[in-house]
């Protein structure tokens, strides 16, 4: 597992990247300067604003960004909303998107892992994450299964708990507390992320989430803790990025920049990991 505080908002080689490649042919509607609508899983909120802002300073394309948990926004384009591009945390809900029809076939764009945010009166390690988290009174945040891609990975990261320790799955699924990614979830006050305030409010002493927001939280909030997942309990998160078969060439060309180098060092400063 690549070491994601080290890398965060630090410079990155070209080299460790691939020759531009071409994911998305050029077959959309004719190109215009029209506005672009994406769609992206909120965990992407910090390079995604960054590289469309530098992609519109260049290029004139404007880009109107949408986050929030990528199975609600996958619903909400389900539903009829108008979305050209859709950045998600899985590859899930972009295969069914794909799957009916209406959307091209999802292409792995960025991947992320899961670690643990803790209190600063919780004392874990690696080693000793699970054995803390299976604690009676230790009360264990995640996001919200099938709405949100990250509750998703907490209960792939159970059942692995449950190969290292019987009856590890039970416990964490029965005391997990969903806290976020749901439509009706709580939201943060203006101008804070929810991982730091929930953790500054105390609504967990253990929260499972992405490395990249564990990380982004902490700055926010020093006192808090970082902790990386041990071998057997690592899961991994591959995002998967589709266009809609009907957007123009412009959303096309959007998608296309988002796996090239340029976007990609940005990804990585962020955190993220390569394809």
């Amino acid at each position: 597992m690549m070491n994601f505080k080290s890398t965060l908002f630090a410079s990155v080689l070209c080299s460790l990247f691939w020759p531009p490649s071409v994911a998305f042919a050029q077959t959309g509607v004719q190109g215009s300067l029209d506005t672009v609508q994406v769609y992206a899983a909120g965990s992407l909120r910090g390079p995604m604003t960054k590289i469309a802002t530098e992609y519109q300073e260049r290029t004139g394309q404007k880009i109107v960004l949408t986050f929030g948990a990528s199975g609600l926004l996958r619903e909400r384009i389900e539903k009829g909303e108008s979305a050209s591009v859709f950045a998600s945390a899985d590859t899930m809900h972009p295969q069914r998107l794909a799957d009916g029809g209406s959307w091209r076939a999802p292409v792995v764009f960025v991947r992320n892992a899961m670690c643990a945010l803790t209190s600063e009166k919780v004392s874990a390690e690696p080693s000793t994450l699970l054995s803390v988290m299976l604690k009676p009174e230790m009360r264990v945040g995640t996001s919200t299964p099938k709405s949100d891609p990250s509750g998703d990975y907490a209960w792939a990261l159970f059942a692995k708990a449950e190969t290292v320790q019987t009856g590890a799955y039970k416990t964490l699924d029965a005391k997990a507390l969903k806290l976020t990614g749901a439509a009706n979830s709580p939201q943060p006050p203006n101008g804070r992320t929810f991982y730091e305030w929930a953790m500054d409010e105390g609504q967990a002493d253990v929260f499972l989430t992405y490395c990249t927001n564990a990380i982004a939280a902490q700055v926010e909030v020093p006192r808090l803790k970082v902790v990386q997942m041990p071998p057997e309990l690592q899961v991994g998160a591959a995002y998967a990025l589709t266009v809609n078969k009907a957007a123009s060439t412009a959303a096309v060309a959007f998608a296309q920049a988002l796996l090239e180098q340029p976007a990609q060092v940005i990804f990585n400063r962020f955190g993220f990991g390569s394809p």
